[in-house]
């Protein structure tokens, strides 16, 4: 088996960094290009929860992301991961916005990755439960291969 795109998810937190490790080392060896994912989700308004209320019936939310925003992600991916990746590898890196496990599964299956590589569960707290749900989601449905990385002593 080999690998010429290796996609790694990551929202920043220390299992994330444990991703990108693993997903490094296994661009070097395959020779593979890597793509470092991450989705920013739409913005929320906590207040309005309530669409069917006539109230808010005219109302529209703006639910894109700010270019801005992009780029400042895509720059703390750059500054926040360029040490963890061995060098030689040439890194691409995706910022999306949108639904997260949509977001992914939609960019897997459009770049034709050959591996997808995620965190065994994201943020603690309320991230954990989400991020962990995307892991799962991506594990069932995404059309490539999928690893799950876990800490190890080798690459913590």
């Amino acid at each position: 088996m080999t690998f010429q795109t290796i996609a790694c998810c990551t929202d920043f937190s220390k299992n994330a960094d444990v991703a990108v490790k693993t997903a490094g080392i296994l661009a070097k060896k395959f020779d593979a290009v890597l793509e470092l994912l991450h989705v920013v989700p739409p913005p929320v308004n906590p207040v309005v929860t309530d669409f069917d209320n006539p109230v808010f019936s005219s109302v529209t939310f703006d639910e894109t992301v700010d270019s801005n925003i992009v780029l400042q992600v895509e720059e703390k991916l750059q500054k926040h991961y360029a040490s963890m990746i061995p060098g030689g590898v040439k890194v691409r890196y995706v910022v999306l916005d949108g639904h997260v496990s949509t977001e992914i599964l939609s960019h897997l299956e459009e770049s034709g990755c050959d591996l997808v590589v995620l965190g065994s569960y994201g943020l603690s707290g309320m991230g954990l439960v989400i991020f962990g749900s995307i892991a799962k989601r991506v594990a069932h449905k995404a059309r490539c291969s999928v690893m799950i990385a876990r800490p190890s002593e080798e690459l913590a």
